[in-house]
């Protein structure tokens, strides 16, 4: 069977056709920060790639889903209103699924959930220090993202290190989002992100976790929500610090800075 996998980050797409045993048949990559993901940007490439007999989409949240699911109507509205826990993410990989539907509709589809790998931590890692009442009327709980990317990564470490199945290990997903897990069994039993994939430590142009108190603050002292999330979700993390997101240009500034103390 010939798969085609369309991974929708914050800021690029990759697509994969995969074969039997993964074997990788062909693949694809382009930038999409601040790019209108449709057809036309997606059909050049899947025709690059050649036919396939389903499609599978990488979808950031899934909610309380644990595993994939046919990607139906009904998936796609569920999948729509999460919309405000990942607006990064979320619309683009909405979008890309529309797209791919419109090229080749007859493929069956298929959505794969980053948070399905975090959906059974430990209530010690999941549960936040929040009033019981807000955690039952909405959900509030560590919900975990990256998890397609660590559930593979801590596989692929054991098999190339030889571990046995109990051993633990923490895998890193870096990219323009970021995040750790802790791993034992192929079960997840910590993360760094948390409700949204904001929580956590520095990204690209994502805070990571900040006092809930300085948010509080900017709110009182008159920025709108929407102003607080853009600047925490799109202006913060390493282009906060370092006015750019781009890790080249912050390594080559850091050089520089090491050279100019004669370092």
């Amino acid at each position: 069977m010939r798969v085609l996998t369309v991974n929708m980050g914050s800021s690029s797409v990759k697509l994969r056709l995969v074969g039997d045993d993964d074997e990788l048949l062909g693949d694809d990559e382009a930038e999409a920060a601040g790019m209108e993901i449709d057809a036309a940007v997606l059909a050049p490439a899947l025709e690059r790639l050649g036919d396939a007999d389903a499609v599978a989409h990488r979808f950031v949240h899934g909610g309380d889903r644990t595993a994939a699911a046919v990607l139906d109507g009904a998936v796609r509205a569920e999948l729509e209103q999460l919309t405000p826990l990942a607006p990064l993410h979320q619309p683009k990989a909405l979008a890309a699924a529309d797209a791919v539907a419109e090229i080749a509709g007859d493929l069956p589809a298929v959505a794969c959930f980053d948070t399905a790998f975090h959906a059974h931590l430990p209530a010690a890692a999941a549960t936040y220090a929040l009033p019981a009442a807000w955690r039952k009327r909405f959900a509030l709980r560590r919900y975990g993202f990256h998890g397609l990317s660590h559930a593979y990564a801590a596989e692929r470490a054991a098999g190339l290190l030889g571990l046995d199945a109990g051993a633990g290990l923490v895998t890193c997903h870096l990219g323009a989002g970021a995040s750790l897990a802790a791993v034992r069994d192929g079960r997840s039993l910590d993360t760094t992100m948390g409700f949204t994939p904001l929580e956590g430590i520095v990204m690209a142009t994502r805070s990571g976790s900040v006092d809930p108190g300085l948010v509080l603050w900017l709110l009182d002292r008159g920025l709108a929500p929407g102003e607080v999330q853009e600047g925490l979700e799109k202006h913060a993390g390493l282009k906060g610090l370092a006015g750019t997101a781009d890790m080249r240009e912050d390594l080559e500034m850091a050089r520089q800075a090491r050279a100019a103390l004669g370092g």
